[in-house]
């Protein structure tokens, strides 16, 4: 394994000591490095050799295992599907928190999830929150695929995935006016902002850019949906750049919310929007 930290650290990987135990674990089958051989097969070497090799290129570790890591879920990667960032667990949190309340309130919740890409968020609310009822939606095929699988693999029965346009005011128009939760990690990145990550560069434009200079055009258009969707005193929970704090925030207010407020992820940096629908908590 030290051979392989070398050669990923040499090519300018971050973290190369972790990304190598990654790649050893995924090369000979292993869950972890406990159970991993103490040598490996002639084939396994060849395995991890050309595994290195492609993550030197900076191909991303993801679409070579062809798994990622989301809270306490191992999901399914695949090239041409965003992959899932650390920061945006602290957005499924705040999702889970608000989903809790409303299952304390009454018994049940429910939760969508907007622009669910493999369908991270989605699965992580429906497996950490029982009782709740969760919807995810999806436009691009690719995505919705992955996050079909994913669902199968590992929330069976429990998320309802729709293949469609999430800022579409048809979108799950039966359940308007009744979800306690929205939560979306959408296309936010401003046109500035394009990520100098030779990983990052490897999603699709679709899933990063927001569709305006300052990157909010598509989530305002989300937040407007979110807003017919939910319940008075429900909550909507959107992922954005932290240069769009305010913009943000003054979006949620001219389209009728209330009590907008901006959230910090785990780095400090402000992450993410928390804004209610006005009305009684059910």
């Amino acid at each position: 394994m030290d051979w392989a930290a070398r050669e990923l650290s040499a090519a300018g990987v971050d973290s190369p000591a972790a990304e190598a135990r990654a790649l050893v674990e995924w090369a000979c089958g292993a869950d972890s490095l406990w159970s991993a051989p103490p040598l490996l097969a002639p084939d396994d070497v060849e395995r991890l050799r050309g595994a290195v090799s492609a993550r030197a290129r900076r191909v991303p570790l993801q679409h070579i295992t062809g798994r990622m890591h989301f809270r306490a879920l191992a999901l399914q990667a695949a090239p041409g599907v965003f992959v899932v960032r650390p920061e945006t667990e602290c957005v499924a949190q705040a999702a889970i928190d608000r989903a809790r309340l409303a299952v304390g309130r009454r018994g049940s919740a429910t939760v969508v999830d907007l622009c669910s890409g493999s369908g991270a968020i989605a699965i992580a609310v429906a497996t950490e929150v029982p009782g709740c009822r969760v919807w995810a939606v999806e436009a691009d095929e690719a995505a919705a695929r992955l996050a079909a699988s994913n669902i199968a693999s590992l929330a069976p029965g429990r998320v309802e995935l729709l293949l469609a346009d999430a800022t579409d005011g048809a979108t799950l128009a039966h359940l308007d006016g009744s979800a306690d939760v929205v939560v979306s990690n959408p296309p936010y990145v401003p046109a500035d902002e394009m990520p100098d990550q030779p990983e990052a560069l490897a999603d699709p434009a679709g899933a990063l850019y927001g569709g305006s200079p300052d990157g909010t055009a598509v989530p305002r258009l989300v937040a407007r949906r979110a807003l017919g969707l939910l319940a008075p005193g429900g909550a909507l929970v959107m992922e954005h750049s932290p240069s769009q704090s305010a913009a943000m925030r003054r979006a949620a207010g001219s389209l009728g919310y209330c009590g907008a407020s901006t959230h910090r992820d785990l780095a400090g940096r402000d992450r993410y929007l928390v804004a209610e629908r006005p009305g009684v908590t059910q």
